[in-house]
C-alpha cells in the first residue's frame, strides 16, 4: 500500500525474468524468481494519499527493466499499493541509477492542458498541476516529510518479451529523501496496484500471481495465467468495488471482505459489521505485499490478542512491559528462553474472507524482535497488530502471512485466488534456480 515506510531491516527481493518452461508454463506468461537479501535499519518512504499515517514494512521487491530508445537498464521497486511507476531523473551524488530522458528518442512529457493530464490523474495521492513550462508536474508526499516530484511523461518500456509504447511515469526531478542510502540503490518505483497508470493496467496484463517461501527466501512472481497440474485448486474471494470516492477508501487497493477469526476452531465473538467499511470507506480490507505483518482495527485486535493469549496461556511467557510495543503497533509480545529448541505448539490463526480462508501457523505467528532481550531470554512478538495505534483506518493483510501461499490477483474476473503451496519446491518445479 502507497502510504508506508519500514523501519526495521529490508528485504530486497530480486526479479530475473525466466523463459517458461517448455510443457509446464502457459503461452504468454512471464515467470520471474524471487531472491531475499537483508540491508540495514532504516527508513523506506512510501507514498501516503488519503494519509494512512506512518506505517512498518520491512519488503521491497525490485525489478529490473529496460526503457526508452535506445533502452536504458532501469532498477525498480515494485509496489502493489502504489498507481503511479516513476523513475529519478536528474543525477545527483545520491543516486547510483537515474534515467536520462534526453538520450531517448521516445521520451515525451506531457502537456498539462491534456486530456491525460486532466482525467488520467486524478486518482493520484496529489493532484497534477501545470509547471512554468506548461508540463503536466506530479509530485509524491511521504510520511516522513520526505517527497519526490517532476513531470509526467510517456515512454517505451519493455519487460521479458512485452513491450509497451507511450507508456505514462513519473520523471522527477527534485525531491527530499530520508533514507538516501535505500533511494540510492534504485531508479525508481513501478506502481503495481488497480489504478488506470498503475504498470498492470498499462501493460495489459489481465492476472499476476506470487509465491514467497517462508524456508529458503525465494518465490515466484509471475504474469499471465498459472495453469499447472501441481498447483491444488484456489480458492477466490471477490475484490470489493467501490464506485464512489470516499475519504478513507483507497479505490486503487486490493481490497476483499475480511468476515471473521478463529484461533484453533473458536470463531473470535465479533458481529461481522466490525469488518465492514462504514460510510467513510474506513475498514476496508487490503492484501498488501509491501507490508510485513498483519494489522487489524482495535476491537478486532483486542478480541484475537484475548484469545490467543488465553490459549497459549502456560505455553508462552507474556512479556509484562506495558511501555514495549513493536514497531508502534504490536504490543502482545513473549519471552522465548535462549536454550529453548524453536517454538512451543501454537494454536493456528485463521482469517476468513467471502470465499476463502487463511491459515497462519507455526513460526508466522510469533516474530524474533532483533537485539531485544530481557535478560538473557528473546523477544518474540504476535504478528498481528493493532492498526488503531497507527492512526491506520483499515485491515492489512502483509506479506509474512501470505508466505507458502500461491496468490492470484486475476483482474478480469475482480477477485484474488489463494491455495496452499510449498514456493521452494513450487520454484523447482518451473524450472527456477537460485
Amino acid at each position: 500500500m502507497d502510504c508506508l515506510y519500514g523501519l526495521t531491516h529490508l528485504l530486497l527481493l530480486h526479479l530475473t525474468l525466466f523463459p517458461p518452461t517448455h510443457g509446464l508454463s502457459p503461452a504468454n506468461t512471464l515467470i520471474f524468481a524471487l531472491k531475499t537479501q537483508a540491508t540495514p535499519h532504516g527508513l523506506l518512504p512510501r507514498a501516503s494519499p488519503t494519509d494512512k499515517l506512518p506505517f512498518y514494512h520491512n519488503v521491497t521487491l525490485t525489478i529490473s527493466l529496460a526503457v526508452g530508445s535506445p533502452p536504458q537498464r532501469v532498477t525498480m521497486v515494485l509496489d502493489t499499493g502504489s498507481e503511479l511507476s516513476w523513475l529519478h531523473c536528474k543525477r545527483s551524488p545520491e543516486l547510483n541509477s537515474v534515467f536520462d530522458p534526453a538520450s531517448s528518442r521516445t521520451y515525451s512529457p506531457v502537456p498539462c492542458s491534456s486530456r491525460t493530464c486532466l482525467t488520467r490523474t486524478r486518482d493520484l495521492p496529489v493532484p497534477a498541476s501545470c509547471d512554468p513550462n506548461k508540463l503536466c508536474h506530479t509530485a509524491i508526499s511521504y510520511a516522513d516529510a520526505s517527497s519526490t516530484e517532476g513531470n509526467l511523461a510517456s515512454e517505451t518500456i519493455s519487460v521479458g518479451s512485452s513491450s509497451r509504447a507511450g507508456f505514462l511515469f513519473g520523471c522527477m526531478d527534485s525531491g527530499q529523501s530520508s533514507n538516501k542510502e535505500e533511494d540510492s540503490k534504485t531508479t525508481g518505483l513501478m506502481g503495481m496496484n488497480r489504478g488506470s497508470l498503475s504498470f498492470v493496467t498499462q501493460m495489459g496484463f489481465s492476472k499476476f500471481s506470487y509465491c514467497i517461501s517462508g524456508f529458503d527466501s525465494s518465490g515466484i512472481l509471475l504474469f499471465g495465467d498459472a495453469s499447472f497440474a501441481w498447483l491444488k485448486t484456489l480458492n477466490y474471494t471477490p475484490l470489493v468495488e467501490m464506485s464512489i470516492p470516499l475519504p478513507y477508501f483507497d479505490r486503487g487497493a486490493y481490497t476483499v471482505q475480511l468476515e471473521g477469526i478463529k484461533v484453533s476452531d473458536k470463531l473470535l465473538a465479533l458481529p461481522k459489521s466490525v469488518f465492514v467499511p462504514d460510510h467513510t470507506g474506513a475498514g476496508q480490507t487490503m492484501i498488501d505485499l509491501g507490508t510485513q505483518f498483519t494489522f487489524l482495527l482495535g476491537p478486532v485486535y483486542a478480541a484475537l490478542k484475548y484469545e490467543f493469549t488465553r490459549q497459549t496461556e502456560g505455553v508462552l511467557r507474556a512479556l509484562e512491559d506495558p511501555d514495549f510495543v513493536f514497531e508502534g503497533a504490536m504490543d502482545t509480545c513473549f519471552l522465548i528462553g535462549p536454550n529453548q529448541q524453536g517454538l512451543p505448539g501454537l494454536p493456528r490463526v485463521s482469517l476468513i474472507f467471502r470465499g476463502a480462508e487463511m491459515s497462519v501457523s507455526g513460526e508466522r505467528l510469533l516474530y524474533r524482535v532483533p537485539s531485544a532481550t530481557r535478560g538473557s531470554d528473546l523477544v518474540y512478538c504476535f504478528t498481528f497488530g493493532n492498526s488503531d495505534l497507527l492512526g491506520l483506518e483499515a485491515f492489512v493483510i502483509g506479506h509474512h502471512h501470505q508466505q507458502n501461499k500461491w496468490m492470484e490477483f486475476d483482474l478480469v474476473k475482480s477477485r484474488v485466488g489463494l491455495a496452499d503451496v510449498r514456493c521452494d519446491i513450487a520454484s523447482q518445479w518451473l524450472g527456477i534456480t537460485s
